[in-house]
């Protein structure tokens, strides 16, 4: 839809409820309680069981749960989201909405990135590179492994030919075995064929159910030309963070960046906008509720 058919279909508060309330009942209403499916409304929101009286409501137990705006609000700011070719910042949700607190703009932002991670999502498969990178501040030393105060995250790239799959990214413990090994089995497919470089983390993959292909360096060949679309990859989310965040992410806030970047990533050819605003709300329907507090008390990954 263009932004002119959004703005119609989304005109009022009712619409919006209405669109969640298809949402979350697609087969009809289903009680949560007791699986009934009759109900009557008891109020603007609450719905009340025909036969355990048990009252839910379209946003209970979802990113929208209490909150003190309106639907409507919700609704432009996932479709100004999901329109932003190069992300989204919390000031610029700020301005878009008009709000008077910053904190409530980055709240927003931080409760939908948690819906840009697609629940029971497809792993990976066919040939996928592996790799290690270190996010962290922009002052001089150790860039790679054992860097210090930089946080380690696991990439994996799926090749389609000569071009790039999708990706995932995952902030991980550190450089072992322990960490690598069990990111490639929570994202890549069994039977799929892992290609990586010599690091003696990766070594634990020819006992699980991969192929292992190991690139070894040479003074010929670069670690860049081992694994070319891992770092690929890795340089644009570096040009992101600092182009849309000015590289200002903390580490505990660091794995919600990476799903945001994932999922624009992973859509990045996709010309129905409309599409991907109804996949985010179709997503924040199915994730728990959170609050700044949280966020904000939240420890660093893993």
């Amino acid at each position: 839809m263009t932004f002119n058919q959004f703005t119609t279909q989304f005109a009022t508060e009712e619409q919006c409820r209405l669109y969640l309330y298809k949402l979350r009942f697609p087969n009809g209403f289903e009680c949560p309680k007791c699986s009934h499916n009759k109900s009557w409304l008891r109020s603007n929101d609450l719905y009340e069981c025909a036969s355990c009286r048990h009252g839910t409501s379209v946003t209970a137990g979802t990113i929208f749960q209490d909150t003190r705006k309106s639907l409507r609000d919700w609704f432009v700011a996932i479709w100004w989201i999901t329109t932003q070719k190069y992300g989204a910042s919390a000031e610029g949700l700020q301005q878009v909405l008009g709000l008077k607190s910053y904190q409530t703009a980055w709240t927003w932002l931080h409760k939908i990135r948690c819906a840009m991670v697609v629940p029971n999502r497809s792993k990976l498969s066919g040939e996928v590179e592996v790799d290690e990178m270190y996010i962290g501040g922009f002052s001089e030393g150790k860039s790679g492994r054992g860097s210090e105060n930089k946080t380690p995250v696991a990439v994996a790239v799926e090749l389609k030919g000569k071009k790039l799959g999708r990706v995932r990214m995952s902030v991980i413990k550190d450089a072992s075995g322990d960490s690598l090994v069990p990111f490639i089995i929570d994202n890549v497919d069994k039977g799929s064929k892992i290609i990586t470089d010599g690091w003696s983390g990766f070594s634990g993959i020819e006992f699980t159910d991969y192929e292992h292909i190991v690139y070894k360096q040479s003074n010929a060949v670069s670690e860049d030309e081992m694994l070319p679309h891992v770092h690929l990859t890795v340089s644009l989310l570096k040009r992101w963070l600092l182009g849309t965040h000015q590289g200002a992410v903390e580490p505990k806030h660091l794995q919600a960046y990476l799903d945001e970047y994932v999922f624009r990533f992973n859509r990045r050819t996709s010309s129905k906008r409309g599409l991907l605003f109804y996949r985010l709300l179709e997503n924040a329907m199915r994730v728990p509720p959170t609050t700044y507090r949280q966020f904000v008390d939240k420890s660093p990954e893993p």
